[in-house]
């Protein structure tokens, strides 16, 4: 198993926090076997993992939240550039794909359960793409305007995605999704 990583992206988004890695492509962990390699991405090898086909720039930007009614006032959100139509692929969820228990991360999301029921997710905790500051609708808007949905890509790698809801979104709205009842579940069990 190779440790090679993805070439990292020096196009760092505007406003993008100078302690995160940014990434244009997955980073896989050693805790991802070859065999999980090979149902995520059956026609990837090493040596072509670098030249994955890419989104087109996401209608997407990060911005501080300045609202004093918002749970998240004073971190980042994920922002509509521009109004997008209902349905629409907006982004891929990147970070490092992993296969270890992650329970002290914030931005991790389950990927893929193998048949032998090994769990796989993606953390952006420490490294990503700017997908890992879409946020939680609960107390912001009464239903999320935007879904984490599963796609292969063009190349047959498994991605989490983000895509818009049945309505449009306007330019400048927030982005925001539902992180699941067990993921507030284990929040509270924190605490």
């Amino acid at each position: 198993m190779s440790s090679k990583r993805p070439p990292q992206s020096t196009r760092r988004p505007p406003r993008w926090p100078a302690h995160l890695e940014y990434l244009e492509q997955p980073r896989y962990h050693a805790s991802v076997s070859s065999h999980v390699r090979e149902l995520l991405s059956p026609t990837l090898t090493r040596h072509t993992m670098s030249a994955q086909t890419h989104l087109q720039k996401a209608p997407v930007a990060i911005q501080l939240i300045s609202d004093p009614s918002h749970p998240a006032r004073g971190q980042y959100g994920l922002f509509a550039t521009k109004k997008i139509p209902p349905r629409t692929l907006l982004i891929d969820y990147i970070g490092e794909v992993h296969c270890d228990d992650r329970p002290e991360s914030d931005y991790d999301l389950s990927l893929y359960r193998t048949p032998d029921h090994v769990s796989v997710g993606v953390d952006a905790q420490f490294c990503g793409n700017e997908a890992r500051f879409i946020n939680d609708y609960r107390s912001v808007k009464i239903k999320p305007n935007a879904l984490f949905q599963e796609r292969r890509t063009e190349s047959g790698e498994l991605r989490m995605s983000v895509w818009s809801g049945s309505e449009p979104i306007k330019k400048g709205e927030e982005l925001l999704v539902s992180y699941g009842k067990s993921w507030w579940r284990a929040r509270e069990q924190k605490s």
